[in-house]
């Protein structure tokens, strides 16, 4: 997840696959880490199944070109939160997003990005 030291506590099995396929661009792999009527919401839009999810993956991707190091991670509420550093090409890059995970079964059944 980038040069830096990562977070102190481990991250999650299906959290630590999600962050390695964003980083190698790899959406195929990126949809497998999420449950079949998983909902990831980013940017204000809500993208809903492994396809959507792909499809998503793929534009941020070819917009923003962003790689991603996770700085922290903490337990809240069931949900796992991670500060990322997420960089790319954008205005402010990089900048810190909290990524917060809602795990299911052994994979991720939703992701909220938020700043």
């Amino acid at each position: 997840m980038g040069s830096g030291t990562g977070p102190a506590t481990p991250l999650p099995e299906a959290i630590a696959a999600y962050f390695a396929a964003a980083n190698a661009g790899d959406s195929g792999t990126l949809a497998r880490c999420f449950t079949a009527d998983a909902v990831v919401r980013d940017e204000g839009h809500e993208f809903r199944g492994t396809l959507g999810i792909r499809g998503w993956k793929e534009e941020t991707d070819k917009m923003y070109r962003p790689a991603f190091e996770a700085t922290a991670v903490r337990e809240e509420r069931g949900s796992t939160i991670v500060t990322t550093r997420v960089s790319g090409d954008f205005p402010g890059s990089p900048i810190l997003l909290d990524f917060i995970f809602r795990l299911r079964d052994g994979r991720v059944a939703s992701l909220e990005i938020r700043s």
